[in-house]
C-alpha cells in the first residue's frame, strides 16, 4: 500500500514537471526572468541611432524561449554604441542596424554574454 502511494505522488509530480516544461519551451511560462508569469514583461525601449544607418546584420540565435529572453538579447545588443536591434522570438533572430562600423565578434560577444548562442551572422 505504501509503494502505491509513493508511485501516485511521483506520477503527479512528473505530470506537473512535464506540463511546466512544455509551457516553458512554447514561451508561455515565466522563465529566464522568474516570476509567476502573471505579469507580462515590458518590452525594452526602442533605441534610435545618432547617425544614418550604414549597414544591417541578421543574427540567428539559439536558446530564446520567452519575452524575457528577447529583452535580454535586445538590451545586450542595444548596449553597443552605434547599434539598434529588433529581436524576433518566433524566428529566433535579431535584426541589427548600425551607424558605424561594428565587428561581428562584438555582436556575437553581446548575445553570448546574455546567455544565448549565435548560430550565424549574415
Amino acid at each position: 500500500m505504501g509503494d502505491a502511494i509513493i508511485m501516485v505522488v511521483i506520477l503527479i509530480v512528473l505530470i506537473f514537471a512535464v506540463k511546466g516544461s512544455l509551457k516553458h519551451f512554447k514561451g508561455e511560462g515565466a522563465c529566464c526572468g522568474g516570476g509567476s508569469g502573471s505579469v507580462k514583461p515590458k518590452k525594452p525601449k526602442r533605441k534610435t541611432l545618432d547617425g544614418s544607418v550604414i549597414g544591417r546584420r541578421t543574427i540567428r540565435i539559439s536558446g530564446m524561449h520567452c519575452q524575457n529572453c528577447v529583452n535580454s538579447v535586445t538590451n545586450a545588443l542595444n548596449a553597443i554604441d552605434g547599434v539598434s536591434a529588433k529581436v524576433n522570438l518566433k524566428d529566433n533572430r535579431a535584426e541589427v542596424s548600425y551607424d558605424r562600423a561594428v565587428d561581428e565578434s562584438v555582436l556575437k560577444q553581446a548575445v553570448e554574454g546574455a546567455g544565448f548562442e549565435v548560430v550565424s551572422i549574415s
